[in-house]
């Protein structure tokens, strides 16, 4: 169930990346609500999975996956490049979160 918590905080997580971008640093309220409401449901599951997993280890897959999602999102639907030193940058990503998985930490 952990993981199920972890993955929706991410999903929130991304959604708060996306929100505060089109805020235009607070001036839309629209999307300054959503990233206010999004980021306190991300923060709220996180809370839940970090019963089962180390802080540490949880923290960083939410953010690293959260921060991978939001690059790829950018790329497929807001024009964002996407080379290769920042793919280079998501297999790490992604290398590191897999080690800290099998390092059995939930």
């Amino acid at each position: 169930m952990s993981w199920l918590y972890l993955s929706t905080a991410v999903v929130f997580e991304i959604a708060v990346a996306i929100s505060a971008g089109n805020a235009k640093g607070f001036t839309r309220f629209g999307w300054t609500a959503a990233t206010l409401v999004s980021g306190a449901i991300a923060t709220y599951f996180l809370s839940l999975a970090l019963l089962t997993f180390d802080v540490g280890v949880g923290y960083a897959i939410w953010t690293s996956v959260a921060g991978v999602g939001i690059v790829i999102l950018g790329a497929l639907f807001f024009g964002q490049r996407l080379d290769l030193s920042k793919l280079f940058g998501i297999a790490l990503v992604i290398g590191g979160v897999v080690g800290l998985r099998l390092s059995g930490a939930a």
